[in-house]
């Protein structure tokens, strides 16, 4: 999996980790809210810097027209959401390149504890990026 040409690629490999390693251990069926928690106790737990639930406000024209809450950001520069949905659909991942578009962070992880794990990455690059 080791991919040194993927941004922050060495930060995501150590989410994919614990995703598959918290998944493993709890398997299907809880709330996102207890994944959450087991996520952060797991990234915690390998010193990386760690937000739950970080406000993301969404601006038009220098506006604030809404706020959002991403349920994981890692060492400022991943933004990870998490689902527990039977699969993944279209809207999952918009919701997440919504949040990358809306912060200076470019890469984002969507992680669903389902009856199958799965993972999606998401790179988006923005004028915020580049001010």
């Amino acid at each position: 999996m080791k991919n040194d040409n993927y941004k922050h690629s060495d930060i995501t490999e150590k989410i994919i980790k614990c995703f598959y390693k918290v998944y493993n251990h709890l398997g299907y069926g809880f709330l996102e809210k207890v994944y959450e928690n087991a996520m952060f106790i797991e990234l915690k737990s390998l010193g990386l810097f760690v937000e739950k639930q970080k406000q993301i406000i969404v601006y038009y024209e220098e506006v604030k027209v809404g706020e959002y809450y991403a349920d994981l950001i890692v060492s400022e520069s991943v933004i990870v959401e998490l689902k527990a949905a039977e699969s993944l659909c279209e809207e999952h991942e918009f919701q997440l390149i919504n949040y990358l578009k809306a912060t200076e962070i470019e890469v984002g992880l969507l992680l669903n504890f389902g009856k199958e794990p799965i993972f999606k990455r998401k790179i988006f690059t923005n004028k915020l990026n580049h001010i």
